[in-house]
This record gives structure tokens, C-alpha cells and sequence, in this order.
């Protein structure tokens, strides 16, 4: 029967060599039956008496492999199963009674092994227990020898709860196999709102550069300005830039250098004749914030481009034994604003790095900071080091 409880307990329902190899464990745990075709064999009954006994034995095993060997969904087998799972259980609880023989005393042991496998564990264990009452009616009905009884009653106590343990593992390994499917959808979905976020803020900001650029140009070539071909190679230097990182970012390669986005946003603000000025302080930025507030700073400066209007720009960054932060601000028009795509990403991007994202918007400009507290282990010692 362990070959019988390995059957259960590996393949899936569509493998084709796995019912094969279920199918030969099913037959090895058969070999219980032996005993009524040893009583046709021996010749211990009439030829009538053989050939019911021989039809009957044939009806219990067909319909005993219908139910085992049929679909596996836990909790989702179909209706017709049940039917034939109850005329089982008459023809285990009858065949004993109608031949009065102590070997047919081995179907309701079937019958218990088929409960812990098809029921719930609660019914299961019912199911177990009625089987095993069958089995002393029987056999004390028929006279059974009370080693054999005992013995066979003992069998399918321990292959009922040997049986419900292999089912439980079955609908642990099905729920493992569904979370794993959930889990590989999660990530799937996490990975395409990624991408997404990176092309939003990589061609946000180049293509914003762009529109800058092409309108300086076409206002320098109306002029007769030999500056405008300087201008136009500006931007072919920006649309391959902006090419390749959106390549890098789709692929997963592109991380966000603070000191390359500040380089960015003095170009871009620069072309839309904003001055810009850049304050740091403390320790060197680790490499999880300092790709963080690269994406700060692309985001925060694209917008004060886009919608400012402003002439001055701040970009102010610190880090030390309070944390790390980081603040862009403005002198543009300010004024009420709808959180867009960039803002919503970034202060998921903040969230996610165990910061807090603010935005305020007034008379006085726009502000975007992003707080990240500190690390536990970052101590004093550590912030002099980096800054050694």
C-alpha cells in the first residue's frame, strides 16, 4: 500500500506516464483480493458460486478504479463520482454477508482508504469509522476468526489515517502550486508597472528636452542664426540618449544616477532659461537612494519645465544620522495641481525604499521632497567614514 500512497501523492492530472504509474500502484494495492480468487481457484466452490463470485469481484474493482483513479481536483470531483463511490461502499458492506467468507472481510479496508482520499477530513474520519463498524458487523456475522478480524479492522484504521495524511500533502502541494501561479502573476504585473514607470520618466523628461530644444532651434534658424545647427545636433544627441535608456530600461540594466540626472536637469532647465542651483550635504548617497533621488530629480525638474513657468530651480540633498532627503524647488506659478503619472510612480518608487513623498504647491512655486529615515546600523562612526 506505500506504493498505493506514493500514486496519490505525485503527477499531475493530465500526465499521462503519471496515471500510467498511478494506475500500476492502484493494481499492486489489489493484491488484498487475492484471497476470494483463491477461493474460486482452489476449487472451494461450485462453478456457479465461482462465477457470481468472480462477476462481483470484477463489478467492486472497476468501480473501486472508476473512484480512485478518476479526476483529482480536491473538493471539485464530479457528481457521478459520488454514486458510484456509495455503490462502492454497499458492495464492500454486502459482498461479505452474501458469500460469508472471511476473505471479502478485505473490501471495506478499500472502502476506508477510498474515504481519506475523495472526503473532506471531517468526513473522512466518518467515513473511516463506518467502514471499520462494517468490518467487526461482518465479520462477527459470518463468524470471522478474531485474529483476522482484528487485524483487518486495525489495517483500515491506520490505512484510513495513513491515506487522510497523503491527501492533506496533495492539497498542500495544490495550494503551493496555486501560489506559485499567483506569485509569478504578481511578479509579472510588478514588472510591467515597472517598465511602464521607467519609460514614463525616462521619455517624459528627454522628450520635454526635445519640444525645448526644437522650438529654440526653429527660433534661431527663423533668425538666420548659424547657432540653430548646434541646436539640432542638441537634439539628436538627446532623442539617441533618450533611446537608449528607454532600451536599458525595458531590459532591466538602466538605474538612475543622481549626479547624471543633475546633469540633466541643468541642461533641460538651462534651454528653458531656468537657473539652477544644487546644494549637498553629508555622506555619499547609497546606491538604493542615490537611484531613488536620480528619479526625484528627472521627475521634479521635468515638471517644473513643463508647468512652472518659473526662472529659478533648487535642488537641495542631505544625508546623514537623520536619513537622507531630498527637495526640488521652484519659483514658478504654482497654484492647485492633479498628482499625474510621474508623482503617483514616484512616490511609489519612495514608499518602496521605506521614504515618504510631499508635494506642496503655493504662491511661492512648487516643492517636491522625498524623506527616507535612516538605516538602524547607519551610526556616527560610519557617516565620518563616508565622509572621509
Amino acid at each position: 500500500m506505500s506504493r498505493l500512497a506514493k500514486v496519490f501523492s505525485f503527477g499531475g492530472p493530465d500526465d499521462g506516464p503519471y496515471r500510467l504509474r498511478r494506475l500500476i500502484g492502484m493494481s499492486l494495492g489489489l493484491i488484498y483480493l487475492f484471497y476470494p480468487v483463491a477461493e474460486v481457484i482452489d476449487g472451494r466452490v461450485g462453478t456457479a458460486q465461482a462465477v457470481w463470485r468472480m462477476v462481483a469481484l470484477a463489478a467492486f474493482v472497476g468501480v473501486y478504479l472508476t473512484v480512485v483513479l478518476g479526476p483529482r481536483g480536491l473538493g471539485h470531483r464530479p457528481r457521478w463520482m459520488f454514486p458510484l463511490l456509495g455503490l462502492a461502499t454497499l458492495m464492500g458492506a454486502v459482498f461479505p454477508l452474501v458469500f460469508r467468507s472471511e476473505s471479502w472481510l478485505t473490501l471495506p479496508v478499500y472502502l476506508a482508504v477510498v474515504y481519506a482520499m475523495a472526503l473532506p477530513p471531517r468526513r473522512a474520519v466518518l467515513g473511516i469509522g463506518a467502514m471499520t463498524a462494517v468490518l467487526i458487523a461482518d465479520g462477527l456475522m459470518i463468524g470471522a476468526e478474531d485474529g483476522l478480524l482484528w487485524m483487518l479492522v486495525l489495517q483500515s484504521a491506520t490505512l484510513g489515517v495513513l491515506f487522510m495524511s497523503v491527501r492533506n500533502t496533495r492539497v498542500l502541494i495544490d495550494k503551493l502550486k496555486e501560489a506559485q501561479s499567483e506569485v509569478a502573476r504578481l511578479a509579472a504585473a510588478e514588472e510591467r508597472l515597472r517598465i511602464a514607470r521607467d519609460l514614463h520618466d525616462l521619455l517624459g523628461h528627454g522628450l520635454s528636452l526635445i519640444v525645448l530644444k526644437s522650438e529654440l532651434a526653429r527660433r534661431l534658424a527663423e533668425q538666420g542664426s548659424p547657432k540653430a545647427a548646434g541646436e539640432v545636433a542638441d537634439i539628436e544627441a538627446v532623442a539617441r540618449q533618450a533611446l537608449l535608456q528607454v532600451r536599458e530600461a525595458v531590459t532591466g540594466y538602466r538605474r538612475s544616477s543622481l549626479p547624471e540626472e543633475i546633469d540633466g536637469a541643468r541642461a533641460a532647465l538651462a534651454a528653458a532659461g531656468i537657473a539652477l542651483t544644487v546644494r549637498t550635504s553629508g555622506a555619499p548617497l547609497p546606491e538604493d537612494l542615490d537611484g531613488l533621488f536620480g528619479w526625484a530629480v528627472r521627475e521634479a525638474t521635468t515638471n517644473v519645465v513643463r508647468h512652472a513657468r518659473a526662472t529659478r530651480c533648487e535642488i537641495t540633498v542631505s544625508y546623514g544620522e537623520r536619513g537622507a532627503a531630498l527637495e526640488v524647488a521652484d519659483n514658478g506659478r504654482g497654484g492647485p495641481y492633479r498628482p499625474g503619472n510621474g508623482l503617483t510612480g514616484l512616490g511609489e518608487r519612495a514608499r518602496a525604499a521605506g521614504g515618504d513623498l510631499e508635494v506642496e504647491s503655493g504662491g511661492r512655486g512648487f516643492r517636491v521632497r522625498i524623506a527616507v529615515a535612516p538605516p538602524p546600523d547607519l551610526t556616527p562612526e560610519i557617516v565620518a567614514d563616508r565622509l572621509a
